[in-house]
């Protein structure tokens, strides 16, 4: 494609000598901020739903990756041509059900021998559990959901969802006695836990864990807005009201603005 090796010789010109001061004094550790945040950017376009907005920041993450992919070709490590070769490579060899003489009719079907194919390719590598795979560094919800997605497709999973939410009880009985105690400590753990029941839970439902925070923290932004737009016709800030008013505010803002999804 054109416009992409167009994007590829213009990330050479900007590494060149004489090309641009900033972009050929960036590493691939003082990338790893901009990669983080270009790929958060191109999450709030999908949440605000505006194509435009997505298609801009689909390229910037784009260019994050032919930048990185650049920083290696100096290396003489790999090039962008090794990276978009060994994606495609890998997913024809783990779409065996399109591309060979394979079976897989569902979504769960195709999950499951995707693990099989990639537990294969990994074989006498030095990263023999299949949670090594899930990165260290995703947000702890998306990370929790991960972990036990792995679990339970090798069978360690809960067998019924009351026991699951048995479970949920339980860690925040934990916690309430932790509190109770005041330990710092224990707090810490037991809310740690009860979190991650909750992911689980989450997952047996087929939810992100992650989005639905997001959601939540979305609806708590519009309603304390809403809040401090009330008392703005006042000529007054939430540390100018009472709790009592910013409540009744709140109340009247889960009204007035629903439930936008």
């Amino acid at each position: 494609m054109k416009a992409f090796a167009d994007l590829v010789r213009l990330m050479d010109r900007l590494r060149d000598p004489g090309g641009c001061p900033w972009d050929r004094e960036q590493t691939l550790d003082t990338l790893k901020t901009y990669l983080l945040e270009e790929t958060y950017e191109v999450l709030d376009a999908l949440d605000h739903g505006d194509a435009a907005d997505h298609c801009e920041e689909l390229g910037d993450l784009l260019l994050q990756v032919i930048f990185q992919s650049k920083l290696r070709t100096e290396m003489k490590e790999f090039t962008i041509e090794d990276v978009i070769r060994g994606i495609h490579e890998k997913l024809v060899r783990r779409h065996p059900h399109v591309f060979a003489d394979a079976v897989a009719t569902t979504a769960d079907e195709v999950l499951d021998q995707w693990e099989r194919i990639k537990a294969k390719e990994k074989v006498g590598t030095s990263r023999p559990s299949i949670l090594d795979h899930v990165p260290a560094r995703l947000p702890a919800l998306l990370q929790a959901l991960r972990l036990t997605e792995k679990a339970a497709r090798v069978g360690f999973d809960w067998t019924a969802e009351a026991d699951l939410l048995a479970k949920v009880e339980e860690e925040w009985e934990e916690l309430r006695s932790e509190m109770g105690a005041g330990n710092a400590q224990g707090i810490a753990e037991e809310l740690g836990d009860l979190l991650f029941v909750l992911a689980n839970l989450a997952r047996r439902h087929g939810l992100d864990p992650e989005q639905a925070l997001r959601r939540a923290n979305g609806k708590f932004i519009r309603r304390f807005r809403y809040i401090e737009s009330r008392l703005a016709e006042s000529d007054r800030r939430p540390e100018d009201s009472s709790l009592a008013e910013m409540d009744a505010l709140w109340n009247e803002a889960k009204r007035e603005l629903g439930r936008p999804g």
